[in-house]
């Protein structure tokens, strides 16, 4: 199997850049994985619109074209980010906005949308938010499995929650990682 691992955090000395490493060591080797490190990669976000840049041509964007044989060839998708403002990190927004483009991965009918994307995926988020709240929180982590990945016709997608990540112990941190890793050498 082919994985993605798509990763936006600034430091990489955070919980979230262990949680990366924790799970590429974790999954079987007989898988091929990617890292996609869209801070590290120095990922463009904003998008650019003039004459020469239109929003039909995105799905021919050369800037981009690297990342679509990314998520065209993975046939699994682990994303890692931590929520802020409800919200995922400007720049995987940008990424988003950027690469899962009309015409590439999904089709407008008259229906709606058409995915034309395989694959399943994982998402994994951190938030300060306290564990008993986060099921009723706007969550970009449910915006991105409901509104954009199956939309794409990325299927299944589950979500790990890692809630109140600078209140907790390191032996709490420590179970967590331990249950992120147990399902890492699931895949």
């Amino acid at each position: 199997m082919n994985i993605l691992i798509i990763t936006a955090h600034p430091n990489p000395q955070s919980f979230n850049a262990h949680i990366v490493n924790q799970v590429q060591k974790s999954i079987d080797k007989s898988h091929e994985i990617q890292l996609l490190d869209l801070y590290a990669e120095r990922f463009d976000p904003v998008l650019h619109f003039d004459e020469k840049h239109r929003r039909r041509d995105l799905i021919v964007d050369s800037e981009t074209a690297k990342y679509r044989d990314l998520v065209t060839w993975a046939d699994q998708f682990i994303f890692i980010f931590p929520i802020w403002w409800s919200g995922m990190p400007a720049i995987l927004k940008g990424f988003i906005d950027r690469v899962f483009v009309a015409g590439f991965a999904y089709t407008n009918t008259k229906r709606g949308l058409k995915g034309n994307l395989k694959g399943k995926a994982w998402i994994i988020t951190t938030h300060n938010m306290p564990g008993l709240i986060v099921p009723f929180a706007q969550d970009y982590g449910k915006i991105l499995k409901n509104q954009v990945l199956k939309a794409c016709g990325i299927s299944p997608v589950t979500i790990s929650r890692i809630a109140s990540v600078e209140k907790i112990s390191d032996q709490e941190r420590r179970k967590v990682l331990n249950r992120i890793i147990q399902k890492a050498k699931k895949l």
